[in-house]
């Protein structure tokens, strides 16, 4: 499956532009770190695409292994067929499905999805609207702060770190530097004009 198939699956599925907005940031993370290790990067960027697209149709909230997101969205992928390592990979990124994350594009997934949220989250809240002054120090400052995106599992962020090998900081800042120039197409970034 090539990106603009995965996109017209996107279009299709999900309405609701915060979560195209999170998938379009997850690739651009997976993306970053195929490059980084060599792997496939389209195989890596349509797996951070389409992880999601399924959810605003079939949310789960019950955790069903087999119903709802991701098992519905990954049947269809099947269908269409995508290869066994990357349907996998999006049914291991929800720990309920009960698939092993026993790839590194598995862990990759998991490691980036809830920590790209959270790092959208930490972007939108800054005056610039940017990742380009966001720090790791604010970034874990916010970690801290249980209110701050509730719906991001800080159990899930430290886990995909240590499931990566990679220390936390280290994964964060890596994180960052992957989203800063797809920001725009994220609808971030500098939108302040200056005073004439």
């Amino acid at each position: 499956m090539n990106r603009a198939e995965a996109i017209a699956l996107i279009e299709q599925h999900t309405k609701n532009p915060a979560l195209r907005q999170h998938m379009l940031a997850v690739e651009a993370v997976m993306r970053a770190y195929a490059r980084k290790s060599g792997a496939d990067e389209e195989a890596w960027g349509t797996v951070g695409l389409l992880h999601d697209f399924d959810y605003e149709g079939y949310p789960n909230q019950e955790h069903s292994p087999t119903e709802g997101h991701p098992s519905w969205g990954v049947r269809l992928l099947r269908e269409q067929g995508l290869p066994d390592e990357q349907c996998r990979a999006i049914l291991g990124h929800a720990s309920y499905t009960g698939v092993p994350r026993d790839s590194a594009l598995a862990k990759t997934l998991f490691a980036v999805d809830e920590l790209c949220g959270f790092l959208v989250a930490c972007a939108l809240v800054r005056p610039s609207r940017s990742f380009g002054d966001l720090e790791v120090s604010s970034v874990k400052k916010k970690l801290k702060d249980k209110a701050f995106a509730r719906g991001v599992s800080r159990d899930d962020v430290r886990a995909g770190a240590e499931e990566l090998g990679v220390p936390l900081d280290e994964h964060i800042a890596f994180c960052i530097a992957a989203l800063r120039p797809v920001e725009r197409a994220l609808g971030l970034g500098a939108s302040v004009t200056p005073a004439g």
